[in-house]
């Protein structure tokens, strides 16, 4: 399995145009984050969770010629907003995209995408084809998948684990039935937007207290707002397996 980072960056904590904090002026190339998202590949198949805003440009960057499925982890615009540029996926496979979420997620992506639903289509737009999962485990084609339900404030959200891996972003709380599922995996990706009190998304320090629970191989940090600091200067201080993540790190399970 072949873990990217496609993006670990939030629209939470955006500094305005011409900000000169030190995260917007590093010149450390770890420092400049898209929003968060991840590509999955796995066998002989290949998943995006999460079509952000910078979706196009993240697939361009790591020259994706295919995509088997998106996987949505909730409705937010920061996780979807991106939907509309799988058509270039549906020219070159020549069928629909298979997109999966709760039914809050698809009756999201429905209003917000109506175009894509109109039973007279305009040539062109985007082609998907619906499959509604629930925090059960489903497959898409041979590959097991687990759904992880995390609350982002009142807010469910669902991660995703894959064998070994599991992929958790916009947490802030957990319930003990839900943690378990997480057990055991070698690899963690988690979610740890700054170092200060956030109602809806872990800090620093209560991602590292999941890290501790879990006590997996290797944890990576995500959906890192400039709020955090610097790559450099946050990591030097994280437990030795415990790493920053940043866009177009590859990691291989």
């Amino acid at each position: 399995m072949k873990i990217t980072f496609l993006g670990t960056g939030t629209s939470q904590g955006v500094p305005v145009i011409g900000c000169y904090c030190p995260v917007c002026s590093s010149l450390d190339f770890r420092d400049k984050r898209l929003r968060s998202s991840i590509l999955v590949e796995i066998q002989d198949q290949t998943f995006v969770i999460d079509t952000g805003p910078d979706f196009r440009q993240q697939m361009l960057r790591e020259k994706v010629r295919k995509l088997d499925a998106v996987l949505f982890t909730h409705e937010h615009k920061d996780h979807t907003a991106g939907l509309d540029d799988i058509r270039s996926f549906n020219f070159l496979q020549k069928k629909d995209m298979p997109i999966y979420g709760t039914s809050k997620v698809l009756n999201q992506i429905k209003r917000e995408f109506a175009y894509i639903f109109e039973a007279v289509k305009y040539p062109g737009v985007p082609a998907v084809e619906i499959h509604e999962i629930t925090k059960d485990p489903f497959q898409i084609g041979d590959i097991p998948i687990i759904p992880i339900q995390v609350l982002h404030y009142k807010l469910p959200v669902l991660g995703f684990r894959f064998d070994d891996f599991t992929y958790i972003t916009d947490a802030k709380y957990i319930e003990e039935e839900e943690f378990e599922k997480i057990k055991g995996s070698k690899v963690l990706v988690l979610n740890a937007l700054q170092q200060t009190h956030h109602l809806s998304h872990l800090t620093l320090v209560e991602a590292l207290e999941w890290v501790e629970k879990i006590k997996p191989e290797k944890a990576y940090f995500t959906h890192i707002s400039h709020k955090l600091g610097c790559h450099q200067e946050i990591e030097k201080d994280l437990p030795e397996n415990v790493f920053l993540a940043y866009d177009g790190l590859t990691v291989n399970l």
